[in-house]
């Protein structure tokens, strides 16, 4: 079998999946966003000489600041089951959705406000500038924490990894120190990307490599597959459920020598686990094969010495390829 790793220079996968959150723009806090409006409200008077200009303008900026804040984050129902999941595991869905909420509700708000000004003039009153002023101040006050939650989500969405959930993707799983890294590095072929992970003290590991028009990436997440579940926090745990969305198959790295300092029973009871929870096809590879052989695994290799790697990829992409062909012919 031949594989071909993509250019050394060639940057990580950044796909459609993922623009929403790169480009999910600073939400600012609701006091910068009254003075922000005032001020453009103050200079409309000075530029016109008319005083009712200042609740129209300052009306106008807000108005359309909140509505950019709104449809800056991408709609929950068109999210892939993979991003759900892991924004549902960061921020959590309903909460998002009650902010944005608050904030549509602000945005019309302070559009009543400027409307029933503009009434008021029109009847011949004399409203106050500065009680429109007041009321819209109060508006934005009202959603401050909703302010501040989606800035912070905003910044936990943003560090979010660039895994395109619909390229075929091959999960690396297993004790630490197993040889999971040193097979991604040897399949790729290039230096892995290592993004920012949030569920994580490190990083994930994203690696691509081409076998002719197919690409694939193949995927490790320390601190994620390589523990038992009971240690596991929720939000780690609803990370590791988003993964199950993946095209992918579980490639798990035993280390039958025990050299890796987990005890075999153990990296077995992992491996059950992960079974148990990923819902993906799981291929078993015993690694460190010059040390002897372990007849339970599917397949055995060494990272050290390269030896029975490139049977180990083949028998993965094989069964992404055939993942890939069934679900053609579902939607057939």
């Amino acid at each position: 079998m031949t594989f071909n790793p993509p250019p050394k220079s060639l940057s990580a996968f950044s796909g459609d999946s993922t623009w929403m959150f790169d480009r999910l723009p600073t939400v600012p806090r609701s006091q910068e966003l009254i003075d922000r409006a005032f001020r453009r409200g103050s200079r409309a008077v000075k530029q016109s000489g008319d005083q009712d200009m200042m609740v129209t303008t300052s009306a106008q900026i807000l108005a359309d600041a909140l509505d950019k804040i709104v449809h800056s984050f991408p709609s929950f129902e068109n999210l892939p089951p993979f991003y759900f999941d892991l924004v549902e595991a960061l921020v959590g869905v309903d909460r998002m959705r009650l902010s944005l909420s608050r904030i549509g509700w602000a945005t019309k708000q302070i559009r009543t406000i400027s409307r029933e000004h503009r009434a008021r003039l029109k009847a011949g009153g004399a409203p106050s500038p500065r009680g429109g002023q007041g009321r819209m101040a109060s508006v934005l006050k009202s959603i401050d924490k909703d302010l501040v939650f989606l800035s912070e989500a905003r910044d936990k969405l943003r560090s979010l990894p660039t895994v395109d959930p619909e390229l075929p993707t091959v999960v690396i799983a297993g004790y630490p120190n197993v040889g999971k890294s040193s097979f991604l590095i040897q399949v790729t072929g290039a230096r892995p990307e290592v993004a920012s992970y949030p569920f994580t003290t490190q990083g994930i590991v994203l690696g691509h490599l081409n076998r002719g028009h197919q690409r694939y990436q193949v995927v490790d997440t320390p601190g994620l597959l390589d523990r038992p579940l009971a240690e596991r926090n929720r939000i780690e745990q609803q990370a590791v459920a988003a993964l199950r969305h993946l095209k992918g198959v579980v490639l798990f790295i035993l280390d039958p020598s025990e050299h890796a300092g987990y005890p075999l029973q153990d990296q077995l009871q992992l491996l059950e686990e992960i079974r148990n929870w990923m819902e993906l096809p799981v291929v078993v590879a015993a690694n460190k094969s010059d040390l002897g052989d372990y007849p339970h695994a599917d397949l055995s290799m060494s990272t050290l010495t390269g030896n029975g790697v490139a049977k180990v990829l083949e028998v993965l992409l094989d069964k992404l390829d055939n993942l890939t062909s069934s679900d053609a012919g579902q939607l057939a």
